[in-house]
């Protein structure tokens, strides 16, 4: 390890790792917000349901560097545009969130929403008010594979010129310096490790009156 280069390059490795911060935390969030919605719909329908979530299952099997080639094409963009990598990495988490979010509706005991229909709630008061909080341990579950997950692909991205950690790995290759790659990787592995841990706090502080046990 050469810490002196390290040391010179601070602030630009800085910025990539903001930069794929970003692009780690914001694709998962428009997922989770497209992905609750749509759940509920797919709720509806329970005999298409298990077709539906295989259907959009298939999107997570799409070759990620594939993906962000076709884009452009797609969305009109130029293949060097960053809005290519955020469409792609939302695709993914939808992929991955829409099926948890049926799973944690389905933790819903049946006997809670008669409860709830009895006092009078109407469907979006449930939804909202009952079967959400209910499901949060289950769907926080999905926002941590979906969220570590988006860690590790956002680095393909430096293969289309996105700047972010992976263009560690790509400088180092090119320089046959292992310096760069090294810190990539833990930079990586430490960014993962923090959104995890937040993703878990937060669903703590959200489920206060769920047993702890339900949000480890």
């Amino acid at each position: 390890m050469r810490f002196d280069w390290l040391w010179r390059q601070s602030d630009q490795i800085f910025q990539l790792f903001i930069w794929h911060l970003w692009l780690s935390v914001v694709p998962v969030l428009i997922g989770l917000l497209l992905a609750i919605p749509i759940g509920r719909l797919i709720q509806a329908v329970p005999r298409l349901k298990a077709l539906i979530l295989n259907l959009f299952g298939l999107l997570y099997t799409i070759p990620s560097l594939a993906l962000f080639i076709l884009l452009p094409a797609v969305l009109g963009t130029r293949i060097l545009d960053t809005i290519n990598v955020v469409v792609a990495l939302t695709i993914y988490a939808f992929a991955l969130l829409v099926r948890t979010v049926c799973d944690g509706l389905d933790s819903v005991a049946p006997d809670i929403r008669q409860a709830a229909l009895a006092l009078g709630y109407k469907p979006l008061q449930q939804f909202v008010a009952i079967d959400l909080p209910i499901a949060i341990p289950v769907i926080a579950a999905g926002i941590r594979v979906a969220i570590v997950s988006n860690v590790s692909i956002v680095s393909i991205a430096a293969l289309v010129g996105t700047p972010q950690l992976g263009s560690l790995f790509t400088q180092g290759f090119q320089l046959q310096f292992l310096t760069p790659i090294i810190a990539g990787v833990v930079l990586c592995i430490l960014l993962a490790f923090i959104l995890d841990n937040l993703v878990v706090y937060g669903t703590r502080r959200l489920v206060l009156w769920q047993p702890a046990r339900r949000t480890s």
